[in-house]
């Protein structure tokens, strides 16, 4: 399969006289790469989706800041090579979707901002925007998964992505589990009175009828009772806190064999799922919820590369969170672009789209 994607790859190179160490051209695709949808392997889809936001706002532009930050990111890379060989392509953002959160959020900031959380009309139309938002990126995926394509969603918040790991479970026959960094459990049940709220993603994916064989959460740092007493009652989700994880590294503990532990809970198959949050907020200062403390970039690189180091294959991913405010609104859309051709890079070597030189790191 590497020799195909290769031979591909350089036909279209070819055809479109693509240089990877050159500056991105104007009309190229995510990271500056020549691919179009039938030529790439990961398909990336953008969700600009933020409708419930319980603090800062802007993530729905999450997708248009990472994209426009990706040219500015060098393709080849110690760790992953040339990884980017096995293609990797980007879908225009969808006006119906971004039509449809914008009338969304207004309606759901007039709870928000009242505290009055009793306006049936108002819930209920929030609830069937979000529900409608699932079916369409789970036909999307559903759709790509069926020509072999690996998928992975940029949101918006981190509600986005629940319609594409349902489309995973289907595929996989719920063969797989979810490695969740993050600085929220994200395991409040309808938060604020909404059934598909950024902060109740996880709690839906652990309570529909079919949920994945095991959720591993890192980084989690903020937290209600409620989830902290579901997380210790529920045996397919094991929780590494912050605050854990930190004690054990300044009693001696590297964060190599933390990361070991912490993948060896996962099944063969694995789904990221990456709130920009879990990084530690000066890597994110404009995200909606920023949380001190976190993984510094270095740490959460090794945790993705530690899934590759086990063996395991990673069958799709979202990065949720990135957002634009006032100030360096650059800087996040650039931190979330790195941390997506990772995100990327893994994925292709773990399906085996691309092999690692001996050589590199």
């Amino acid at each position: 399969m590497e020799r195909i994607v290769e031979n591909h790859y350089n036909r279209r190179m070819s055809k479109t006289s693509f240089d990877p160490n050159s500056v991105a051209s104007e009309d190229s695709g995510i990271f500056g790469l020549p691919f179009g949808p039938e030529d790439a392997a990961i398909h990336l889809i953008p969700v600009p989706w933020e409708p419930t936001v319980s603090y800062g706002g802007g993530t729905s532009r999450g997708p248009e800041l990472i994209l426009n930050a990706s040219k500015q990111v060098d393709l080849f890379d110690l760790e992953t090579g040339k990884a980017y060989e096995a293609g990797y392509y980007m879908e225009p953002i969808s006006a119906e979707i971004l039509e449809l959160n914008d009338r969304t959020k207004a309606k759901a900031q007039q709870l928000i901002e009242s505290q009055d959380f009793t306006n049936e009309e108002i819930l209920r139309e929030v609830n069937d925007a979000g529900a409608r938002l699932n079916r369409w990126l789970y036909e999307k995926t559903r759709a790509l998964l069926a020509k072999d394509k690996i998928v992975g969603v940029i949101g918006g918040d981190h509600s986005s992505p629940l319609g594409a790991i349902q489309a995973i479970h289907e595929k996989y026959d719920g063969e797989f589990g979810v490695l969740h960094v993050d600085a929220h459990a994200d395991l409040r049940k309808a938060y604020e009175g909404f059934t598909w709220s950024h902060a109740s993603i996880m709690y839906n994916l652990m309570t529909s009828v079919h949920p994945p064989n095991k959720l591993v959460q890192v980084g989690i740092r903020d937290f209600c009772e409620e989830e902290f007493d579901f997380i210790h009652q529920q045996k397919n989700v094991c929780t590494y806190f912050d605050l854990q994880l930190k004690r054990r590294m300044i009693e001696g503990e590297s964060w190599k064999n933390l990361c070991i532990e912490i993948v060896s809970h996962l099944p063969d198959k694995v789904y990221v799922s990456f709130d920009i949050d879990g990084l530690d907020p000066t890597l994110c200062p404009n995200t909606g919820t920023p949380v001190p403390g976190g993984l510094n970039f270095e740490q959460a690189l090794s945790l993705i590369r530690a899934i590759h180091e086990s063996r395991r294959k990673i069958v799709g991913f979202d990065l949720n969170e990135v957002s634009g405010g006032p100030a360096r609104e650059e800087w996040n859309g650039n931190v979330g672009a790195r941390l997506l051709y990772k995100l990327c890079g893994w994925t292709a070597i773990t399906n085996e789209l691309y092999k690692v030189e001996a050589k590199l790191l």
